[in-house]
């Protein structure tokens, strides 16, 4: 048997503006979410081996166009090698 393998994913949210022309952004480390279908941004930038390479991945594209208009709306999500996160089915709505 293996150990397991523990992977880091890195995201970035680029939020639409809302109507008022306000836009929301991440308040916490944690604070995880998007609105797709209003127009919200989501982008992988990467997957890697350990929270501080995710790290420095964001420090990297914190000076990049886009991303330094939002520096405080990545996310990082642990995820573990060949196990299964959505043990369901869905009903489209």
């Amino acid at each position: 048997m293996t150990g397991i393998t523990t992977v880091y994913l890195l995201w970035h949210v680029h939020h639409l503006a809302e109507e008022n022309g306000a836009t929301s952004h991440f308040t916490e480390p944690d604070d995880f979410w998007s609105d797709e279908e209003a127009g919200d941004d989501v982008k992988h930038l990467g997957t890697y081996s350990s929270r501080e390479a995710a790290r420095g991945r964001i420090e990297r594209a914190r000076r990049l166009p886009g991303f330094a208009d939002e520096p405080n709306c990545f996310y990082i999500q642990e995820s573990v090698l060949d196990e299964d996160e959505w043990t369901e089915g869905y009903v489209e709505a």
